[in-house]
């Protein structure tokens, strides 16, 4: 068990997995113990049935919890043992409707005792415990369907990567990362159009000497993402939001989150009132981005752009 120890909980699949095992095979010889002929894994089914009535596949996969083919393959070794009946269902012919056979029901009546010394010992062994097993297994099992174990971890790995991410004020060596970035996704789905050439080609002269910033995103030291914030001459808007561009290779690391937080913030230290955006509707992972980061839409504005169809602002 020292490997259990030094490893901890991460081993959990394994560690169930063991306790599963040792737990099955006590189970095989307390079948043999009470002179029982069954298997283990068709317990189950078999006592879903024991109760009397006649069950659908269907039925028997949703009330045990199995999927259709492992309650099918059940059912053809218990049909080998003797131990079920099957007949049509005369309503739905289709339908086979499953039953004990002679034999399983005096298997039934002969388990009843097993049960009770059973759950007797394991009455025991929650006494003994500090922790009661089952109670927190129907706790693990409610969690996991709320949330998988495999959703938990991406969400974990992708907070743990965003940790990683620097966001940086634009500098002139960061001019081609910015350029190509948002070349890369603009070609990708649309074309690039003059006023992308002019911001581009000239942040500078363009962008920063009017009164606006470029952030961009470095991840282990390389620039993966940029975003800018616009000065504009307008009555409505003290800046435009524009030039988000986030490398397919770093994505899932909320790199675009953090750069438009960045933004949000130093629009709001420069005392701006209303941010403005525009966009386009196939770009859906970026409009939930802007959705989640406050802005709303608003009505369309003349647009330099011919593949805006969306324009969204934010309250400061």
């Amino acid at each position: 068990m020292n490997f259990y120890n030094d490893i901890g909980p991460i081993a959990i699949g394994s560690r169930l997995r063991m306790l599963s095992e040792l737990i099955t095979e006590n189970a095989r010889e307390i079948y043999k113990l009470y002179d029982v002929a069954l298997e283990t894994h068709w317990f189950p089914v078999f006592y879903a049935l024991s109760k009397g009535q006649e069950k659908s596949i269907t039925a028997l996969a949703e009330e045990v919890g199995q999927s259709h083919p492992a309650v099918i393959k059940t059912l053809k070794q218990m049909a080998a043992a003797d131990f079920i009946q099957e007949r049509k269902d005369e309503a739905d012919g289709r339908k086979n409707l499953i039953r004990l056979s002679e034999k399983g029901k005096e298997t039934a009546l002969k388990i009843e005792s097993q049960y009770t010394d059973v759950g007797s010992a394991i009455e025991e062994i929650n006494a003994q415990s500090n922790h009661d097993l089952w109670r927190a297994i129907g706790e693990w099992e409610f969690l996991l369907q709320h949330k998988s174990l495999f959703r938990r971890t991406q969400e974990h790995r992708k907070r743990r990567e965003s940790q990683e991410v620097q966001i940086v004020a634009y500098e002139p060596q960061y001019q081609k990362a910015f350029r190509d970035l948002n070349e890369e996704w603009i070609s990708q789905y649309f074309k690039m159009e003059e006023p992308d050439y002019r911001s581009l080609d000239n942040p500078q002269g363009y962008i920063l000497d009017q009164g606006g910033h470029i952030f961009v995103a470095l991840h282990q030291g390389e620039p993966v993402g940029v975003c800018a914030l616009i000065k504009m001459n307008d009555p409505d808007y003290d800046y435009e939001l524009a030039k988000m561009a986030v490398s397919p290779k770093a994505q899932g690391k909320s790199i675009g989150w953090l750069l438009g937080q960045a933004v949000i913030h130093k629009a709001k230290a420069l005392g701006a009132r209303k941010l403005f955006l525009e966009s386009n509707t196939v770009l859906a992972p970026a409009i939930n981005l802007y959705h989640k980061l406050g802005f709303v839409k608003v009505g369309n504005r003349p647009s330099p752009y011919e593949r805006a169809d969306i324009q969204m602002e934010l309250t400061v």
